[in-house]
């Protein structure tokens, strides 16, 4: 790409502004959206500018980036004036939304009121709005020039910024019934309907906000990007710009490997130009190393802002002949059934190639003779793309054993209100059932909903090996927390009912369904990662909170490690070193068995590919 730098002067990331300015960072998770959004903000801040960052994603990074605390306060990063940071920590924008709430009621309500109220605002969803809800506060702020958002992946971010308008919706319909939300009785929030209403029309106005969606040059990125952007206009938020991350620079792919790596980037990336014509580009070499700590991300902000090729390392960190020592897991006995149904969950840091190996998994489970069932509950599915064909919300077979499905939020939704409804009619009176309808109204249900139909899949025993593709790390750990919060909710909606069925039958479909997932006979946790730093902080802290939930990690896959035989240069050398590096500290760290799975020369995208990808799990 001869013409780089022109590319590079020509977006208007770089655009001054007198007026406080809203950048929104999306993209498919392991894209580089928080380097590059960590970038962006200092690159403002190096220009002058008062500049905040601020991560509204539950797997925030920004510490590990910035290589400093940050936390749920705004804090000076250090070694850059006039730039700031923050990570808006869910549990605790939860416990404030709450008290904010409640506070003015606590002395002139009873104490049997406080507590229902208090109770009413324990379901899922309160999380979710109580991080948008200081999301917003930021919004109305007139303290920082610029503020930079470093949202959640692609598909969680659409919901994130769809819950204004739902919740403006849901507040106006539930003031008009019985007053009952899911956050409470609608007068103690109905003042939030002006906030949701202005956070929406601050979302819209392209003068004040811009989205940036960062993607790498691959087919299923540019997919997501494109999912994004029609997105974001049906609900009326104009086109922003594009980051096309991490391209290999031509110089250094010397060998056929690269070669063909690199001209697959130039078609996706001439695929982007025609697709986005009239959105501006950015385009971001892959570095020989990580991008951490103050200085590379200076040198970062160079590359965004003004074009400046970064200098590789000529030297060879160190020498990189050594293989990759990692003793092959017993697969088949944390893979195949031992006497019921397999549930087998691959979770992870977005764009660490969860999709791929959980595909690889199912075809691999069902060549060995074991009826397969791959399922997707992420928001932003990928499971089509790579199976090359259309995923829809019956299964479907793909070929023998094997049969795909994608839980769609919208469509289940639909089918679980229905049902709780029939099951509740004849049962509750007609007060009952209309709280209950609007209980179910509330936008977070669709994630109940979504739980519930994955639930039945598990108890059905139609198949002997059921694969999970599910959603990066933090909305997973939120999915995998429903049964709990849920039955509280259920609990909740039911309490005082004329008709509640007893208590130990309303409880047993959700105790069922949590052994299930407690059991490692049953159902094996695997996390996926790439050997880098970021990746691998984000695992760990993924496993530590799934086993407060009892449950325990039980496989680590390390995927995309480089082959010795293709690094004939010191740019793949320096990224291979790199690699096996971290390789030793996930041993070592998780104290798990490793599953090291290899960059591949072409995408998995096909039976054939993943038919490889088979040949490689059973020859290693």
């Amino acid at each position: 790409m001869s013409d780089l730098k022109t590319k590079f002067i020509a977006s208007s990331i770089n655009r001054s502004t007198t007026s406080p300015a809203y950048l929104f960072f999306s993209g498919k998770g392991g894209v580089g959206k928080t380097t590059m959004a960590c970038a962006t903000a200092i690159g403002h801040a190096l220009q002058g500018r008062r500049t905040l960052i601020v991560s509204t994603d539950p797997a925030s990074n920004l510490s590990d980036v910035f290589e400093q605390d940050i936390g749920h306060r705004v804090v000076q990063v250090r070694g850059v004036d006039k730039l700031f940071a923050m990570e808006i920590d869910p549990d605790e924008a939860t416990r404030e939304y709450k008290e904010r709430i409640i506070a003015p009621f606590r002395e002139v309500m009873p104490e049997d009121v406080i507590a229902s109220i208090d109770e009413q605002l324990s379901g899922p969803c309160t999380t979710e709005m109580a991080a948008f809800d200081r999301f917003i506060d930021f919004m109305e702020t007139d303290d920082y020039d610029i503020i930079v958002f470093d949202t959640a992946p692609t598909g969680h971010t659409i919901r994130l910024l769809e819950l204004p308008v739902d919740w403006s919706r849901h507040i106006e319909e539930a003031s008009k019934g019985t007053g009952q939300t899911c956050l409470g009785p609608v007068e103690t929030i109905q003042g939030s309907k002006e906030r949701y209403d202005r956070a929406t029309t601050l979302l819209k106005d392209p003068e004040k906000t811009r989205f940036i969606f960062v993607m790498r040059p691959d087919e299923l990125s540019l997919y997501e990007a494109l999912r994004a952007s029609k997105e974001l206009e049906s609900i009326g938020i104009s086109k922003g710009e594009i980051i096309i991350n991490g391209i290999l620079p031509e110089e250094v792919c010397e060998v056929e490997f690269f070669r063909k790596k690199y001209t697959a980037q130039q078609k996706v990336i001439k695929k982007a130009e025609d697709i986005f014509i009239d959105i501006p580009k950015r385009y971001m070499l892959l570095r020989d190393s990580e991008v951490k700590g103050i200085d590379a991300l200076k040198s970062m902000a160079e590359e965004l802002f003004d074009g400046e090729r970064p200098a590789y390392n000529t030297v060879a960190l160190s020498s990189s002949s050594q293989a990759i020592n990692v003793k092959r897991p017993d697969i088949d006995s944390l893979w195949l059934p031992r006497r019921e149904t397999r549930a087998i969950f691959f979770t992870g840091k977005g764009g660490v190639g969860k999709t791929t190996i959980s595909c690889t998994t199912a075809l691999y489970t069902a060549q060995k003779g074991q009826k397969t069932l791959l399922v997707t509950t992420d928001p932003a599915a990928h499971i089509g793309e790579v199976l090359i064909r259309e995923i829809g919300t019956e299964p479907v077979k793909v070929r023998e054993n094997l049969f795909a499905v994608m839980v769609d939020q919208e469509e289940a939704f639909k089918e679980y209100k229905e049902r709780i409804l029939k099951e509740a009619r004849g049962r509750y009176s007609e007060d009952m059932l209309r709280a209950m309808e609007e209980e179910l109204n509330s936008p977070c249900t669709e994630e109940m909903a979504a739980f519930d139909r994955f639930i039945q899949f598990i108890v059905s025993r139609e198949y002997d090996v059921i694969v999970f593709d599910t959603a990066p790390t933090g909305h997973t750990l939120r999915l995998l927390s429903l049964p709990f919060d849920y039955a509280r909710q259920v609990e909740m909606m039911v309490s005082g009912a004329d008709a509640a069925r007893p208590e130990e039958d309303r409880e047993n479909p959700f105790r069922e369904i949590i052994n299930i997932l407690k059991d490692p006979e049953r159902t094996t946790f695997s996390v996926v990662l790439y050997p880098e730093s970021t990746p691998i902080e984000e695992s760990y802290r993924a496993m530590v909170d799934l086993k407060e939930a009892g449950i325990e990690t039980q496989l680590v896959v390390a995927n995309m490690l480089i082959p010795e035989e293709v690094c004939v240069n010191n740019f793949f050398r320096n990224r291979r070193t790199m690699q096996l590096r971290y390789l030793q500290e996930i041993e070592e760290r998780f104290g798990l068995p490793v599953l090291s799975f290899p960059l591949m020369e072409d995408e998995i995208r096909g039976m054939e590919m993943l038919e490889m990808a088979v040949r490689y799990l059973r020859n290693t």
